[in-house]
């Protein structure tokens, strides 16, 4: 069996690879081409181009590069159409892998099968309709995304989460966090300001006002970033309230700084987060949070006019509750925040439930991800 697979940036990398495994697993003889990163390199396959190439974001930095990824988009589909394999793999990274899937669908009749539903359900819906032209099949992160897909003609099956493969921390590594860091302080207050610039330096002046609460005085403040982000962090972590831990992976391998993230999290009585992905990292590790978000007034009136659902939080929306108070846009306020973090220090069980719904509902304890998306493609191959 002949499969194409592409991956454009490091989260992709990571599914790509436990794909791969679990193919290689279901199919020993699987050949394998393509567009990968380290991870499915590591897995025997070998990359058409090195796939950081791919890893640009926003429009100024893809302006510069725009004819360059062009010829990578061109040359993928056309290794693809040349090798005629059985079915065409892409994984996430939309404005690639979706113009490579259009260019292959319109030289050949191979599958077509894309990893990574898009958030048509929260906004934008017509990205669905677009995507059935060139997909047969979608591998879907989240178990409410498969009618939104279905809808627009074509076949989708929720795989799990990878957020329930990420190994967790120890009982031991817990207590050694609090004991190095926890001090004086009557517990840990997890704060994550977002993972780009513009957010961390448009919500930690909104955070530290919340935290200058007198009664969040005695927590200690804990600050997980990430090497980027380490001199921006560093500088505005003096506007909160003590001397706040700045964890910022400096130094360490990849695996070895998220772990040390996973640690932080778990080890935390509280926390304070912006909105995205992170909600998940905290339902895993059981960590009580808000949630809170802003963004500059021009995206915040396009967003708004088009958002179609009633919480932006993905604990609340896979577990079908409101269980995680937010703060989004304009209800991004000290006050509210800071109510909000003491209601919840004095009975987060009330998020308990809402936190044990969702991964088990996103996997925990079942096959793994990889595994389950490899079986989703062979089944519907044959």
């Amino acid at each position: 069996m002949k499969i194409f697979v592409t991956a454009g940036e490091p989260s992709g990398d990571r599914l790509g690879a436990a794909l791969l495994a679990g193919l290689k697993s279901l199919v020993p003889d699987a050949e394998f081409r393509g567009v990968a990163g380290p991870l499915m390199q590591s897995e025997g396959m070998e990359s058409l181009f090195p796939m950081d190439e791919l890893s640009v974001m926003g429009i100024a930095e893809v302006l510069p590069k725009y004819r360059q990824l062009m010829r990578r988009i061109n040359q993928t589909a056309q290794a693809a159409i040349e090798w005629q394999p059985d079915v065409v793999i892409t994984i996430d990274s939309p404005d690639f892998s979706l113009r490579v899937a259009k260019r292959v669908r319109a030289a050949s009749n191979v599958r077509t099968v894309h990893y990574v539903a898009p958030t048509v359900w929260a906004w934008r819906p017509e990205r669905a309709e677009k995507m059935a032209a060139h997909i047969d099949h979608v591998l879907a992160l989240f178990p409410f995304e498969p009618p939104f897909m279905e809808a627009a003609g074509m076949d989708c099956d929720f795989v799990g989460h990878p957020i329930v493969t990420e190994p967790a921390a120890t009982a031991d590594e817990i207590a050694a966090f609090r004991a190095a860091h926890q001090g004086p302080a009557s517990g840990l207050l997890t704060v994550l300001p977002g993972s780009r610039k513009g957010e961390v330096e448009r919500l930690i002046p909104v955070f530290s006002q919340a935290l200058q609460d007198n009664r969040l005085q005695d927590m200690q403040i804990v600050l997980p970033t990430l090497p980027n982000l380490a001199e921006t962090v560093q500088k505005m972590a003096r506007d909160l309230p003590g001397q706040p831990t700045v964890l910022t992976g400096e130094g360490q391998e990849p695996d070895q700084a998220a772990h040390a993230r996973r640690i932080a999290l778990a080890a935390s009585d509280l926390a304070l987060a912006a909105s995205g992905t992170v909600s998940l990292e905290l339902a895993a590790a059981r960590t009580p949070m808000v949630i809170a978000y802003d963004m500059n007034w021009i995206s915040r009136a396009i967003i708004k006019r088009k958002l179609l659902i009633d919480t932006v939080t993905l604990v609340n929306l896979v577990s079908e509750t409101r269980a995680v108070p937010e703060f989004i846009f304009e209800e991004c306020q000290p006050k509210s925040i800071a109510d909000a973090l003491m209601a919840l220090r004095a009975d987060p069980s009330f998020q308990t439930d809402a936190m044990d719904v969702t991964m088990q509902r996103l996997g925990e304890g079942g096959d793994p991800p990889g595994l389950r998306a490899a079986r989703a493609v062979l089944d519907r191959l044959n």
